[in-house]
């Protein structure tokens, strides 16, 4: 519930009154009627909307860091195509640090979540347009910063409303290829990319910004080697943006049928090697069987894929080369990720017999150089 400050106003953060609003809808508290007032003010103003609609709360951020809910646009139908226009509004608060679902709450780990939503603005607003029907994204329509720097409201349309409104947890092989297809054309789109605003080298587990997790490692062959392997994917001659984070969850599907899907959630977006994406991604949707079983033909319709990409979006590469770089990278694109999962969560199903063989193949690799 709201604190009181000592001059006796009422001390609520944004964030706060979001959840009030959503737990509290039973009875008439006053500070719900000033929430609806404020955000929608702050809609209007960012979008230039007449007037506003809050919808529901769709989820909370990590740790607490905000939540995303649906808005309606009316008005100024200059702007927009429908009348009421559906949004999604993130509203990220950054005012103090929170503790860690896993534990990990520390300065750094705030500072690096303060830094991811910078970078998910950026890319919405800069790079975003870029994407178009084959790497579909949310379209940006607006944002800002909120008082005393204490976060932002990032406002996007909604892609339930565009026909991505089914989510999986389970995936068939026709999910599977929309979103590989997803991933090789998000990779040719920003193919050489220099990731101006973004992070200079993509995802969440990357080992510069994981130093806590990297210390909790055990001692062994993957904690010596860590090093050498992020510098081995660091180095690679190809280079584009990776997503960061693509995982099933972050994949919208067609709720036509059709084998389309758009991708959400770009707070780790940046510079890397694309078989990061690839193996976090068949990590979060195939079992250790599965994986092992169905890797080389999923590697196979992957490149097929990017190498359509790069026809489309125009980009001259030596695909061979390129193709022969990447596919030697796989396996050290699970080392990397393995290294981050073995001090942050050692237990975690996915350190599993393939990524294991895939580590041990990079391990045995290193060794022998």
């Amino acid at each position: 519930m709201p604190q009181h400050s000592d001059d006796g106003c009422t001390g609520v953060r944004f964030a706060d009154l979001i959840f009030l609003d959503e737990i509290h809808r039973t009875y008439d508290h006053p500070l719900r009627v000033r929430f609806v007032n404020t955000l929608s003010e702050i809609i209007c103003r960012i979008t230039g909307a007449d007037s506003v609609t809050l919808g529901e709360v769709i989820q909370t951020l990590w740790s607490g860091y905000g939540v995303i809910q649906r808005a309606e646009l009316r008005g100024s139908a200059a702007l927009f195509d429908h009348d009421p226009f559906p949004t999604i509004v993130k509203h990220i608060d950054i005012s103090h640090a929170r503790a860690n679902p896993r534990g990990w709450a520390s300065d750094r780990s705030h500072q690096r979540k303060v830094f991811s939503y910078q970078v998910e603005q950026t890319f919405y607003e800069v790079f975003s347009t870029r994407c178009g029907e084959r790497c579909r994204v949310p379209n940006f329509i607006g944002a800002d910063e909120l008082d005393s720097k204490g976060g932002w409201v990032i406002i996007l349309s909604d892609l339930d409303f565009e026909g991505f409104g089914k989510r999986k947890q389970s995936v068939e092989q026709r999910d599977v290829r929309a979103c590989l297809a997803w991933l090789a054309n998000f990779h040719a789109c920003f193919m050489g990319d220099a990731a101006t605003g973004l992070w200079p080298v993509g995802t969440y587990w990357h080992l510069e910004t994981r130093p806590d997790e990297f210390k909790a490692m055990p001692e062994g062959r993957l904690r010596s080697a860590a090093e050498l392997i992020d510098q081995r994917l660091n180095s690679a001659t190809y280079q584009t943006l990776v997503h960061g984070d693509a995982k099933i969850a972050n994949f919208c599907f067609s709720s036509q049928g059709h084998e389309r899907v758009a991708a959400v959630d770009f707070q780790y977006v940046g510079r890397g090697c694309g078989m990061k994406d690839f193996a976090y991604f068949i990590s979060s949707c195939l079992s250790e069987q599965e994986a092992e079983r169905q890797q080389d033909s999923w590697l196979d319709f992957y490149f097929e894929e990017l190498q359509k990409g790069l026809a489309h979006y125009c980009v001259e590469v030596d695909f061979p080369a390129l193709k022969s770089e990447w596919r030697a990278l796989y396996p050290f694109a699970w080392a990397d990720f393995c290294r981050f999962l073995t001090g942050w969560s050692p237990g975690h199903w996915k350190l599993n017999s393939y990524s294991e063989q895939l580590t041990t193949r990079v391990l045995e690799q290193l060794d022998e150089a």
